[in-house]
């Protein structure tokens, strides 16, 4: 099957009904998408699926063959991180960081969607899960991210 994962073309040899997480964890060796609960309801495994977020653990490899995947280690660089990295670093988002590829990436497709989203925008599109209960800090970065750095 062919994908085009963060830009670039792969072929894997899977199961179309094989969870995309899977293939992306295991088969691809892209380990920054995390395996959280499942069954959707957690967020770890949020990546792009042609701009929109969508959960990995329950979207089958079959649904992205031919379709743009978005994972996390595609989003920027250590020497060019996205807006919203920076955003999470300033905020000081993360704490344990389990489940910050996903929110990153829900992030992301919210700001391409919203370039400048309101409070109601961003919970509405953020529902992913932080055990750490940084909720508060993923707004205010998704704000910085969204004002071009000065929130």
């Amino acid at each position: 099957m062919q994908l085009q994962v963060n830009g670039q073309p792969m072929e894997v040899d899977a199961d179309p009904a094989m969870p995309l997480l899977w293939v992306l964890r295991d088969l691809l060796h892209l380990t920054g998408t995390k395996y959280g609960c499942g069954v959707a309801a957690c967020g770890a495994c949020t990546v792009r699926l042609d701009g929109q977020a969508v959960r990995s653990c329950v979207t089958p490899v079959s649904a992205a063959a031919g379709r743009r995947v978005a994972t996390i280690e595609g989003l920027g660089t250590g020497s060019k991180p996205h807006p919203l990295q920076a955003a999470w670093i300033a905020e000081q988002v993360p704490q344990c960081g389990y489940c910050q590829s996903g929110m990153l990436m829900a992030a992301a497709a919210l700001l391409d969607r919203k370039p400048r989203p309101t409070d109601a925008d961003i919970d509405e599109a953020i529902t992913n899960i932080c055990r750490c209960g940084t909720y508060q800090r993923v707004r205010a970065a998704i704000k910085r991210a969204s004002a071009g750095g000065n929130a």
